[in-house]
């Protein structure tokens, strides 16, 4: 029974983390919804799909079989390793940017951050997803969870390319600089 628990509790942890901020930034005047980099419709949609990984994930934790095939219990407990990993990038990540969080190109002026996890990757929130729909893959061995957490890292990979330039035109030769120190992921 601690599966279930484990596998729900870190989205969780992470919207209660979300929405909180969200909530400090508007008392604050400040608006942490950004210019989408890519399609809007594209770009909020792989914000949508990001949670089919995780949700495939609870419903095989709750016992729920969605394999073809029987995956062995180290292999759960090594996905379980990876997605508290993923989590762990995802709430450094977000509560590493402060204020200067944002969903998409910031509007206003933020400040750039470059310490912290951000030291070793400029992504990690990014990088946690990815990390994170790997642990699904690997938990419930379905090829469909597969196939949408390779499309939601692959449409989250175009965002990424697209709010580097975003940020080359905010921070210009600073930016340049830190790309030079921290890589894109890892």
């Amino acid at each position: 029974m601690l599966e279930p628990i484990i596998v729900a509790a870190f989205p969780s942890l992470l919207l209660i983390i979300l929405i909180g901020g969200g909530a400090a930034m508007r008392r604050r005047n400040i608006d942490m919804e950004g210019i989408p980099p890519i399609d809007k419709n594209l770009f909020h949609l792989s914000k949508l799909a990001m949670g089919i990984p995780w949700a495939a994930m609870f419903v095989q934790s709750l016992g729920v079989n969605l394999s073809p095939v029987r995956v062995p219990p180290p292999l759960r407990w090594i996905s379980l390793s990876f997605y508290i990993l993923g989590f762990g990038l995802m709430l450094a990540g977000r509560v590493g940017l402060g204020s200067s969080f944002r969903i998409g190109c910031p509007k206003d002026e933020t400040v750039l951050i470059t310490d912290g996890v951000f030291r070793y990757t400029r992504n990690p929130m990014y990088l946690g997803i990815n990390v994170t729909s790997f642990a699904a893959c690997l938990y419930t061995l379905n090829p469909l969870v597969l196939v949408i957490g390779a499309g939601v890292a692959a449409i989250h990979h175009q965002i990424v390319l697209a709010e580097e330039d975003c940020l080359k035109k905010m921070w210009g030769q600073e930016y340049t600089e830190y790309c030079r120190r921290a890589g894109r992921y890892l």
